[in-house]
C-alpha cells in the first residue's frame, strides 16, 4: 500500500497534468470555466471563485469571472473583500491570504458582509507576478475547519501554474478587441492579401473563413476596386483546390460572340474562329477555381450553359453534341446590383441563387474608413520593393490626409495614390512620404481654407460638439454621429481633440 507521502505527490503529480491540459483552450470564458471546476474539485471548497483583470470593468464588476457555490450577495461580498481591505493589500504585494474563521479573525470580523454571511474559511492566492493580474478565492472547507495546508499548497500551484496561460488569453483577447479580424485571419493562414482590421473586414473574413473549405460555388458582391479578386484568391488558396489552377475571366471583357467559346470552349467549325479545337477556362481551372469577375455582364445563353455546369458539373462546347464533365469551383463576382438584373430579365433568377449560397459583400472604404491607414501602409511599403527603392513610411499628416480624402475608386484608389506618392518621395530622395507626396497639387500651407481643410475643421467641430455631448464617452459619441469607435479615437488623437480641465 503506497503511504501518505506517496499518495500526495500523485495527487500533486494528477492536478500538474489536469492545468497543462487547461493551457489547450483558446478563450477566456471556457478556460476559466474549466480551470475553476478543477480547483474546486481538488480543494473540496463550498465556494470558488477566480478572476482575471484585464484593465477593463462592466459596471464596476470584472470583465472575466466565474463563481461556484455563491451568487448574488455572495458573490459581490467576495469581490468587495478583493478590492478594499486586508485581502486586497495582500494581493497587491503577491501574498496568500489565509483565515481559519473570518468571523473570529479580527482582520475580517468588522466587515458587514462577514458577519452578515457567517464566512469561516477562507483561502485567497494571487494569479501572477509582478504585478498581479487574476486571483483565486475559496471558502468553506469540507471538514468545516480551516484549510488544510495541502489545500493551500494546491491552490498556490495552481495560481502559479495556470499564470501563463491565462496572461496568454488575456492578450490574445485585448488582440482581438483591438484587431477583430485575427481570429479569421488564424483560421485563413494570416489572409494578409486582405488588409484591414475594421468589424466590416471581420465579417468578411469570418464567412471567407466558413466557405473558404467547402466546395460550394460563391458570389463576392462589392464595388469596384474594392476588393474582390484577391479576397477570390486568399479563399480559392484554401482547402483541397488550394494547390490546383485559378483562372480569372473578366466577363465584361469577353467579345460577346465568343464568350461561350472562351468559358466553354468550342470544336471545330463551331464559328468562323474556331480553326481548331479550343479548350475553354473551364478546362484550364480543372480540379481548381474558376473565378467570374463581372459576372453580371455574361449574355444571357452564357448565363444558361454556366447554371448547368453549377447544377450537374457537366458543360457543353460549342458545337459540341456531348457534355463533358467537369471538376471546378466557380466564385463569381460582381460590382453591379443583380438583383436589379433579375428584375429586368437580364440576369437569371435561378442562376443568382445558385451562386448566393453564402455571399460575401465587401464594403466600401467609405464604410471602413479605419482600414485606410494599414491599407496606406501596406500599399506603402508594397510600391517600395515592388519597385526597388528604399522602404518608406507615411508621416502622421499624410495618413491624416489619406483618412480623410474621399475614394470613389476604394482601395484601387488608394493603392495607386499611395505608390505614386511613394515615387514621388523617392524622387524627393526623402525618407518619408509626407502630406505634399500623396496630394501634390493641395495647398498645404496656412492660407485660405480649401475644401479638404473646411471639411475637416467641420468633423472637428462635429466632433468636438459630440463629445461634450456624451460627457467624452467616446463609444457614445461614435455611435452618435455613425462611425466606427476605432476611427472616432483616432480623430480624437489626429485632430488633437482634449478633454477640458473640470478646475479650468
Amino acid at each position: 500500500m503506497p503511504d501518505h507521502a506517496t499518495k500526495a505527490i500523485e495527487r500533486e503529480r494528477d492536478l500538474l497534468l489536469s492545468i497543462l491540459e487547461l493551457s489547450r483552450h483558446d478563450a477566456v470564458a471556457s478556460f476559466l470555466d474549466e480551470a475553476l471546476a478543477l480547483i474546486v474539485e481538488v480543494s473540496g471548497a463550498r465556494i470558488g471563485y477566480i478572476e482575471l483583470r484585464a484593465g477593463r470593468s462592466r459596471d464596476g464588476e470584472p470583465e472575466w469571472s466565474r463563481a461556484h457555490g455563491a451568487d448574488g450577495e455572495a458573490v459581490n461580498a467576495i469581490r468587495r473583500s478583493l478590492s478594499t481591505g486586508i485581502i486586497a493589500d495582500a494581493l497587491a504585494q503577491e501574498k496568500t491570504v489565509e483565515t481559519a474563521s473570518a468571523s473570529s479573525d479580527q482582520r475580517f470580523a468588522m466587515l458587514a458582509s462577514v458577519r452578515r454571511l457567517s464566512i469561516q474559511a477562507v483561502l485567497c492566492v494571487p494569479i501572477g507576478r509582478g504585478p498581479a493580474f487574476g486571483v483565486l478565492y475559496l471558502q468553506g472547507a469540507p471538514n468545516g475547519g480551516p484549510f488544510p495546508q495541502e489545500v493551500r499548497r494546491h491552490a498556490e500551484l495552481f495560481a502559479h501554474h495556470v499564470a501563463p496561460a491565462a496572461g496568454r488569453l488575456l492578450q490574445e483577447e485585448a488582440s482581438r478587441l483591438i484587431d477583430p479580424t485575427l481570429p479569421w485571419r488564424a483560421k485563413l493562414g494570416g489572409a494578409a492579401e486582405v488588409v484591414g482590421r475594421s468589424g466590416a473586414i471581420a465579417e468578411v473574413l469570418k464567412t471567407a473563413s466558413l466557405v473558404a473549405p467547402l466546395d460550394l460555388p460563391l458570389l463576392i458582391t462589392g464595388p469596384t476596386g474594392s476588393g474582390k479578386t484577391r479576397l477570390a484568391k486568399l479563399i480559392a488558396s484554401q482547402g483541397p483546390r488550394g494547390q490546383r489552377p485559378f483562372v480569372a475571366v473578366n466577363c465584361a471583357n469577353l467579345p460577346e460572340n465568343l464568350v461561350e467559346s472562351e468559358l466553354f470552349g468550342a470544336l471545330p467549325g463551331a464559328h468562323s474562329t474556331a480553326t481548331r479545337k479550343i479548350p475553354g477556362k473551364v478546362v484550364a481551372a480543372e480540379g481548381g477555381t474558376l473565378f467570374l469577375d463581372e459576372i453580371s455582364e455574361l449574355t444571357p445563353a452564357a448565363q444558361a450553359k454556366l447554371l448547368y455546369l453549377v447544377q450537374t458539373g457537366e458543360y457543353m462546347p460549342l458545337g459540341g453534341t456531348q457534355s463533358v464533365r467537369a471538376n471546378v469551383r466557380i466564385i463569381a463576382a460582381t460590382h453591379a446590383d443583380l438583383t436589379a438584373g433579375l428584375q429586368s430579365g437580364r440576369f437569371r433568377e435561378d442562376l443568382y441563387y445558385r451562386l448566393r449560397v453564402m455571399p460575401i459583400d465587401i464594403p466600401g472604404l467609405d464604410q471602413r474608413r479605419e482600414d485606410i491607414a494599414p491599407l496606406a501602409a501596406f500599399f506603402c511599403g508594397h510600391a517600395a520593393a515592388r519597385h526597388g527603392m528604399v522602404q518608406m513610411t507615411l508621416t502622421a499628416a499624410a495618413v491624416r490626409a489619406l483618412e480623410f480624402a474621399s475614394w470613389p475608386g476604394h482601395v484601387r484608389e488608394l493603392e495607386n495614390a499611395v505608390e505614386a506618392a511613394v515615387i514621388r518621395a523617392y524622387g524627393d530622395g526623402a525618407t518619408n512620404v509626407t502630406a505634399h507626396h500623396v496630394f501634390p497639387n493641395r495647398d498645404h500651407g496656412e492660407k485660405k481654407l480649401g475644401f479638404y481643410d473646411s471639411t475637416r475643421a467641420f468633423q472637428r467641430q462635429l466632433l468636438a460638439d459630440a463629445l461634450r455631448t456624451h460627457g467624452w464617452n467616446v463609444p457614445a459619441a461614435a455611435e452618435a454621429l455613425g462611425v466606427a469607435r476605432s476611427h472616432a479615437y483616432a480623430m480624437v488623437r489626429d485632430m488633437n481633440l482634449r478633454r477640458p480641465d473640470p478646475e479650468g
